[in-house]
């Protein structure tokens, strides 16, 4: 039978506690650098890509600790990110392996569309054993333009040869939420470390407290159950 629904995931924030493993990276060299302020910058970056994240850092701290101070940040965020989750060892947020499984077994062709480039989502996926759930898998370096722009969503529903208006876009953060809803889709929103306003509620089709939830709703649309 022909499939008539499809599922689009995010990853970082959905799949891998990765944001939280990031932030703590950042408050370290915050610390190290007298950088005040940065879980505030750190939440203005979530659902963006490197380019914009830099340009962020950048305009919150380069008057004061000098030009360039977003490339210091983030290098050497990256190195300690690396450092301690590489080779399978990046936290998968709880209840996350299991929906995957959920809907896998259900038939449901799954997508995956994240701001991060591919090889660094295969990689991650693959290290950690979920690469295989996935049909489909969109970076960010395939766009021109990062969420919540609605190209990577476009993107990921053609790779997915799916419909937009029957497919959910799982997502944790407002760009995400903002650039599935653009392109169409059905926003699902599990809410990480920003927890949802009124946007966020106006944009999406419901707010789900963890996978679990996420999982009932969706099985329950597609399958009347």
């Amino acid at each position: 039978m022909k499939n008539s629904h499809w599922i689009i995931f995010d990853m970082d924030g959905v799949i891998f506690d990765s944001e939280r493993a990031c932030l703590s990276c950042w408050e370290e060299i915050a610390e190290e650098y007298g950088m005040s302020g940065i879980e505030e910058v750190f939440r203005r970056c979530i659902g963006t890509n490197h380019a914009q994240t830099a340009d962020i850092v950048e305009e919150a701290y380069a008057a004061v600790l000098g030009e360039g101070i977003a490339e210091k940040l983030l290098k050497e965020s990256s190195r300690r990110f690396h450092a301690r989750y590489d080779g399978g060892h990046m936290p998968v947020k709880p209840g996350a392996r299991e929906l995957l499984t959920l809907l896998k077994d259900r038939g449901i062709p799954l997508g995956l569309a994240s701001s991060t480039r591919r090889a660094s989502v295969e990689k991650e996926l693959g290290e950690s054993g979920l690469l295989d759930f996935f049909d489909s898998i969109t970076g960010g370096d395939a766009v021109k333009v990062s969420k919540p722009d609605p190209e990577i969503y476009l993107l990921a529903v053609e790779a997915l040869g799916a419909d937009p208006a029957r497919t959910w876009a799982i997502e944790d953060s407002y760009n995400g939420i903002r650039s599935a809803h653009a392109a169409g889709l059905r926003p699902v929103m599990i809410p990480d470390i920003i927890p949802p306003d009124e946007e966020m509620r106006r944009l999406s089709e419901v707010i789900c407290a963890d996978p679990a939830e996420a999982g009932r709703y969706l099985i329950g649309q597609i399958f009347g159950t």
